[in-house]
């Protein structure tokens, strides 16, 4: 697992589109700040689990990030993250939290900077702190139509991020985990639900865990589909290795 009021936006496809879901910083710089940290040298590896209902057997893929130091965004320092699928981030923190200001896919020749910015973790950490972030389909996929990926049909929608619990512990491939920070999201997709045409409103859920020096350890994505034209499914995002 990565626009709002206090946010977080991106599409991209395949790893890319992951990398979205996920600072030394060029802000103010607190123990807080390990929760999502951006020195230079530093790198995570995560086994992400596709598995969509209907289509068997799960798909399993590999995605590595690493944070390659900073560099100059519309004139201030931003750290830079980079995915092996050839997306690069571009981060800030400062004493409102840890927000991306800018991004750039393997296509694009220029970066595209967040308007508002797309917050990852919004400050203070406590339980009950929420903030606003667009998002889109991930897993869905029309059952029928030449071009499957619902990002690809649907407009942005706003999900809302809350930090659930603190002080929670994680197992991962990588290794266990104490002291973290719990953030659940929740967003709203209209879907056709029958023959008809009736649209309902289809909840979507994102499960995150951020863990003190290391970062992101753990996301889940749950995308449920009552529709008989869509299908559903849930993505897992696995820490295996960091350093």
């Amino acid at each position: 697992m990565g626009a709002t009021k206090n946010s977080r936006s991106g599409q991209a496809t395949g790893p890319a589109l992951l990398a979205a879901l996920l600072l030394t910083s060029c802000g103010v710089k607190t123990a807080e700040d390990d929760f999502f940290p951006l020195q230079p040298g530093r790198s995570w590896t995560y086994r992400v689990t596709k598995t969509m209902v209907e289509k068997g057997e799960p798909r399993h893929e590999s995605l590595t990030l690493d944070t390659r130091g900073s560099e100059s965004i519309n004139g201030l320092p931003a750290m830079r993250r980079h995915s092996d699928s050839g997306v690069d981030y571009w981060l800030r923190s400062d004493d409102t939290g840890i927000y991306r200001v800018a991004s750039k896919n393997a296509l694009e020749s220029e970066f595209k900077t967040d308007n508002p910015t797309r917050y990852v973790l919004r400050k203070p950490f406590v339980v009950g702190t929420s903030w606003d972030a667009l998002t889109v389909a991930y897993i869905m996929e029309h059952r029928n139509e030449s071009r499957k990926e619902m990002r690809y049909t649907h407009k942005p929608m706003n999900m809302r991020y809350r930090i659930e619990a603190l002080d929670q512990k994680v197992s991962t491939a990588a290794g266990n985990f104490e002291g973290c920070i719990k953030v659940t999201g929740e967003a709203q997709i209209k879907l056709f639900a029958d023959d008809v045409f009736n649209f309902r409103d289809v909840p979507l859920f994102s499960h995150e865990w951020y863990c003190p020096k290391v970062g992101l350890v753990r996301m889940e994505r749950v995308e449920a589909s009552p529709s008989k034209f869509v299908i559903g499914g849930t993505l897992l995002l696995d820490l295996t290795n960091w350093q």
